[in-house]
């Protein structure tokens, strides 16, 4: 399975945000500290924003904070908002173009592996990949910007 750089880029903004419960973080911060461009992490933080997991502040004092509890924002559904089309073959697509179907049964094997996939995500929450003391002490070393 392959995710693309967006949902790398939404579950690593969560995860920073997440563990900095205390305080509001600013896109600067986070494109800083996993060196990502900013314009980029604008699109991903609009949608994240839009989606209602994210709260975004504009201005003095604002920034980025959960707008849910960490405990209920599963990753399979953070996933899956980020991969709208997540396909894994081109017949899973609005196309839908294959020449061995109907008699072919490599989709659905890759459907269940997919669903597979989405399941074992569905089991965590963003609570639980902060659950680990070590990476949130890595999450946190980006030094508090001047405001």
């Amino acid at each position: 399975m392959h995710i693309t750089q967006h949902t790398d880029y939404a579950l690593r903004v969560l995860l920073h945000v997440g563990s900095n419960p205390s305080r509001r973080v600013t896109i600067a911060e986070i494109a800083e500290r996993f060196d990502i461009s900013r314009s980029h992490l604008m699109k991903v933080v609009n949608q994240l924003v839009r989606d209602g997991i994210l709260d975004g502040q504009r201005g003095k004092g604002g920034g980025l904070s959960l707008a849910v509890p960490a405990a209920k924002i599963r990753v399979g559904d953070v996933v899956r908002r980020m991969e709208p089309g997540l396909e894994l073959v081109e017949c899973f697509g609005t196309s839908g173009r294959c020449l061995l179907n109907p008699g072919c049964k490599l989709k659905k094997a890759l459907k269940e592996a997919l669903d597979a996939f989405l399941k074992v995500l569905d089991g965590y929450t963003l609570e639980d990949l902060l659950d680990n003391p070590a990476t949130v002490r890595t999450l946190r070393l980006v030094a508090v910007p001047a405001r």
